[in-house]
């Protein structure tokens, strides 16, 4: 594993401001290497003095905070803590974990800084002053075994200290302050969970994490050697099949699911093993991963019968908790099949996303300790579900506010990297919507960011691009709820007596074609979602009141209408619905540029502001108020709407 502190250049203790610094430098270092922490694991800490406002010197242990990532953090995200307070809090014998947290809140030094982590008080222990604690691949590979506490105390010999199996928390912090020798140890083991190194500083300790995980990578190589990979093309996986999938998910998770499909080397590998219905039942590398994974991934596509098997999970351990739990919802958030390959399941695409990126790590543990090591062997299900249904994740559960109105949803929105079609995207991602935008111009790959947003590059005229795309989004979310059709033009303003019949097709192409055949080709998967399907068209002002020189755009938004509408018919009993917006003078779209707009408010003999408010209500139409409608129709409130025609024009005589 490289060191990555040598290897930056500028990594020397001294190049930092204080020590702080230089722990928020190492953590950073720890958190990027997904070897050694994948998304919100691992913690890190500083013991460095703290100056209070009457110039009050306080002896204070710097700790990770809730809520930061290591990768990402920065000092806010560490939380001050007086280390006199924590030391008096491991003299006592016994503390909850809701004491415990209470306690730490009242040591903190900072009112505002983040809830400190729940393995502070381990941190608080050991005296050294940088500590650095991580879940490496390495070392749970080493862990995981039925001889994982002999093979790690031959490859460290004694200046590692190993620490069974104990929940985080207070109970941890005794069992180590308990087994604690003296202070020739330079690391910690802790069986089934991860490696904490210290020393005198940030650097040290990283450099001594470093080095232990190598020596780990290094004996497994030769002791436990990778699979070579698996050439294997994924197998073709119906769309359909897929999105089925989804919704049962979703109906037994009692709300609407993300769903990822993935195929590597390592995972077709892993899915064409005889044994892997036993592998995927052992439990996860480390038990904070239950909250991201489950305990068992569903191995083939019975997702009721892990419902089943999940309730009675949780009814055979829920009398070790003193309190009344609150299961969690009964879909499982893995699946490995030999025609599938991997999903990862979430309420979100981040969500789903991080499930399989923490299993496709597991992947490689699972099998080197199988077929090398005696077996891989986790901790029982009933210390997994005491961490699943752990008080501080409860308590998360209880104070946890409502889902965005479209979390867990998919949408596809034509036109997105523009005008009314980027207004509607944008306005359904910031309800937590998965939006895939289609457009021709290749800057909608990029148009927004984050794992919620998957922008192709495609031209809807082309019937067998525009299917593609469709089948990359449900491979990416695993289905189709809402469809936004807001891709259009208005081709070049002429006559009837000019009429260019290369202009009509064209119009008709974008305006109409293509709606009718992204239509065809959703039905089946809207028929399929889990919230029931819906369907927004972008028509026009000029159906219901055409313009002069607008033939074809004016009959290619009449055609669309009507399109939306025999949908409308044919689609009810499928619980979809069609609904159609006509907007009108939304002037912050392709369709018009400063020139055109000046000619036309000169034509009536008004300003620019003056021609933009022309209507009833006097009011500017944007593209913002067009999505704004349309994220409306695509929700609940409209629920029992379908094959209406909303205008968004302020008003116009000729519709009123």
């Amino acid at each position: 594993m490289e060191n990555r502190w040598a290897s930056a250049g500028d990594g020397a203790d001294g190049d930092h401001g204080d020590d702080l610094d230089a722990c928020v430098y190492g953590s950073r270092l720890l958190g990027r290497d997904p070897a050694l922490v994948l998304h919100g694991g691992g913690n890190t800490s500083v013991k460095q003095p703290y100056r209070d406002l009457t110039g009050k010197t306080i002896d204070t242990l710097y700790v990770k905070g809730s809520g930061w990532d290591l990768a990402t953090i920065e000092r806010p995200g560490f939380t001050p803590l007086r280390h006199d307070r924590l030391l008096e809090l491991l003299a006592l014998d016994a503390l909850s974990d809701v004491d415990m947290m209470r306690e730490l809140s009242a040591a903190s030094l900072d009112p505002a800084a983040p809830a400190p982590s729940v393995e502070t008080l381990l941190h608080a222990l050991l005296p050294h002053r940088a500590v650095q604690h991580s879940h490496a691949d390495a070392i749970v590979t080493l862990t995981n075994t039925a001889e994982g506490e002999r093979t790690v105390a031959d490859l460290y010999g004694p200046d590692v200290l190993i620490i069974p199996y104990v929940m985080p928390g207070f109970d941890l912090a005794k069992v180590a302050s308990r087994m604690w020798e003296n202070d020739r140890y330079s690391a910690m083991v802790l069986l089934n969970h991860g490696l904490f190194t210290f020393a005198d500083t940030t650097r040290q300790a990283y450099e001594r994490h470093i080095e232990l995980v190598s020596l780990a990578e290094a004996w497994l190589d030769d002791h436990a050697p990778l699979a070579p990979p698996t050439d294997t093309p994924a197998p073709p996986c119906s769309c359909l099949r897929l999105a089925e999938l989804r919704r049962q998910l979703s109906e037994v998770a009692g709300k609407p699911l993300i769903v990822q499909r993935h195929w590597t080397p390592p995972i077709a590998h892993f899915v064409s093993r005889p044994d892997l219905e036993s592998l995927a039942d052992r439990g996860p590398l480390t038990p904070d991963h239950v909250l991201r994974t489950k305990r068992t991934a569903l191995v083939g596509t019975d997702v009721a019968g892990y419902a089943t098997a999940y309730r009675s999970y949780f009814e055979h351990n829920a009398a070790r908790s003193d309190g009344d739990l609150r299961m969690v919802d009964l879909a499982p958030r893995i699946i490995v099949d030999p025609e599938i390959g991997l999903l990862g399941i979430g309420e979100t695409a981040k969500a789903s996303g991080v499930a399989a990126e923490i299993y496709a790590h597991t992947i490689p543990v699972l099998e080197r300790a199988e077929d090398h090591l005696g077996g891989y062997v986790a901790l029982p299900a009933e210390d997994i579900f005491d961490v699943e249904y752990w008080s501080l994740e409860q308590a998360k559960l209880a104070l946890a506010g409502p889902r965005a109105r479209f979390s867990g949803c998919v949408a596809i929105v034509t036109g997105a990297a523009s005008g009314i079609g980027r207004a509607c995207a944008e306005a359904l991602l910031a309800e937590g919507c998965a939006v895939s935008g289609f457009d021709r111009d290749p800057s909608v790959e990029g148009t927004f960011e984050g794992p919620n947003w998957l922008g192709q590059a495609v031209d809807v005229t082309d019937a067998e691009a525009q299917q593609t795309a469709i089948d990359t989004v449900v491979e990416r979310f695993g289905g189709v709820d809402i469809v936004v059709a807001a891709a259009g033009i208005f081709g070049p303003s002429a006559p009837l007596r000019d009429l260019d019949a290369d202009a009509w097709r064209s119009v008709q192409a974008v305006n109409v074609d293509a709606i009718a055949f992204l239509l065809s080709s959703v039905h089946g998967l809207l028929a399929l979602s889990p919230v029931g399907g819906r369907v927004v068209i972008i028509g026009s002002k000029n159906v219901p009141a055409p313009g002069k020189g607008a033939a074809a755009y004016s009959a290619s938004k009449s055609a669309v209408t009507q399109l939306a509408r025999v949908a409308a018919l044919e689609w009810a009993d499928d619980g979809i619905r069609v609904n159609v917006v006509h907007p009108d003078a939304v002037f912050d779209t392709g369709l018009w540029d400063d020139e055109t707009l000046q000619a036309r408010a000169a034509q009536h003999g008004l300003t620019v502001e003056e021609y933009k408010a022309r209507n009833l209500l006097g009011t500017t139409v944007n593209s913002k108020s067009v999505a704004t409608v349309v994220a409306e129709l695509a929700s609940d409130t409209f629920g029992a709407t379908t094959g209406a025609q909303i205008p968004i024009d302020g008003g116009n005589t000729r519709v009123v």
